[in-house]
């Protein structure tokens, strides 16, 4: 009987001691949110890298250029797919051994795809990358909150968040300049030597990430259903379904509504890419006090701005304007709403992050489509009032929505 009372002193102290790991972890993980950064840069560079190099892909696999963007849709489709289910699939496993494997996996479909000898072995190379960029997306965007102190939680999600934004500045002109240098296929081995060394740097860099709970498929569903997680998924979906049904078709639209030259394209593009890095960081800010109010401004700014291209974008210096307005809104759409849906259900960060990987995933390919189908159909013009009539209906549902 006499020793009873050591048993709870006993477990006091470990449970002290546990206290001040991961305290003294979490002051020290900046290094690991970094690394998750390069991930995220490394996942969306990857994804994105035949829109550069679609002419010499498909001149040297012999399929026509329609076919070759097939190389960008099904690693879009596999990694919205993906995203959902890889969170149940994988169990308990260690997520710093997950994410380890997931850019091994996403090394091996870059450099397959830099071997393919044929269409069909580079679609399995893209199957993959479209895997390990969904799973990535999904685990990493979760993780802030374990690795850094609350109040840094806002800033560290923008880290992590400022490696999608970054790569459509760098990555995807950097892996084009690299295939018109030395070939499509340098470009691709070079993302899978990128892929490896981040993979290290991650392996470095990351503790030990035992998972905080056994997610099934079935919690998820039950989870999608949820009121706040509900709209926050749709808010995201319209959002980015209207952005990317506007932005995919915004250099014709600058052509024909500004005069912009094939020249000045680029440049406009960087100035648009610069800026939404910056917007990435400033709503980081405003999403860790307010994600709704966030929300409500970028997409009421986005719908705005997207319905005066074709009216007041009539010049490049107009036109250039509304781009850096463009850029500054929709790049704090990915941390404003990844905010909102872990504070929409902060007891299940993983699924939640699993299932917001997945709808935007799904919202890129399905705006690049419907944009596609307006374009043929009313002009490419009609694509900036699409875009704008779909983040107005995400505004619209956040203000009317409780």
């Amino acid at each position: 009987m006499r020793h009873r009372p050591l048993f709870p002193a006993a477990l006091d102290g470990c449970l002290e001691h546990m206290a001040l790991r991961e305290t003294r972890q979490k002051k020290n993980g900046w290094p690991a949110v970094s690394s998750l950064a390069a991930a995220t840069f490394t996942v969306v560079t990857s994804e994105m890298l035949p829109v550069g190099l679609l002419t010499p892909i498909s001149r040297d696999l012999r399929v026509t250029e329609g076919t070759a963007g097939l190389t960008l849709t099904v690693t879009g489709l596999v990694a919205a797919v993906s995203a959902p289910l890889l969170i149940p699939a994988l169990g308990k496993f260690d997520r710093r051994a997950v994410l380890c494997g997931l850019m091994a996996l996403l090394t091996a479909g870059n450099l397959l795809a830099a071997w393919s000898p044929g269409f069909g072995v580079m679609l399995v190379a893209r199957v993959l990358v479209g895997i390990g960029m969904g799973g990535v997306w999904a685990i990493a965007a979760s993780l802030a909150a374990r690795l850094v102190p609350s109040k840094s939680i806002g800033s560290a999600t923008s880290l992590i968040f400022s490696g999608i934004a970054v790569a459509s500045v760098l990555g995807v002109p950097a892996g084009t300049y690299l295939g018109d240098l030395l070939g499509w296929r340098a470009a691709f081995a070079g993302a899978g030597g990128l892929s490896l060394v981040v993979l290290a740097a991650l392996a470095l860099s990351l503790p030990s990430l035992p998972t905080e709970q056994d997610v099934r498929l079935g919690t998820m569903l039950r989870l999608a259903g949820v009121p706040r997680v509900r709209l926050g998924l749709i808010v995201v979906a319209l959002i980015v379904i209207g952005h990317f049904a506007a932005y995919t078709y915004v250099r014709p639209v600058l052509e024909e509504v500004a005069g912009v030259s094939a020249g000045q394209i680029g440049t406009l593009l960087l100035v648009y890419g610069l800026f939404g890095i910056a917007g990435n960081f400033a709503s980081g800010a405003g999403a860790a006090r307010s994600p709704r109010v966030t929300l409500l401004a970028l997409g009421a700014t986005l719908s705005a701005t997207m319905a005066l291209v074709p009216l007041l974008g009539l010049t490049t210096l107009a036109a250039a304007a509304l781009l850096v307005v463009w850029g500054l809104a929709y790049g704090g759409v990915s941390v404003a709403s990844q905010s909102w849906m872990l504070l929409a259900a902060p007891e299940a960060r993983e699924a939640t992050s699993a299932l917001f990987a997945g709808v935007f995933n799904a919202a890129i390919a399905l705006g690049a489509m419907v944009g596609g189908l307006a374009a043929d159909a009313a002009g490419t013009s009609a694509v900036m009032w699409l875009g704008a009539v779909f983040a107005a209906g995400a505004v619209l549902v956040l203000a009317t929505t409780g």
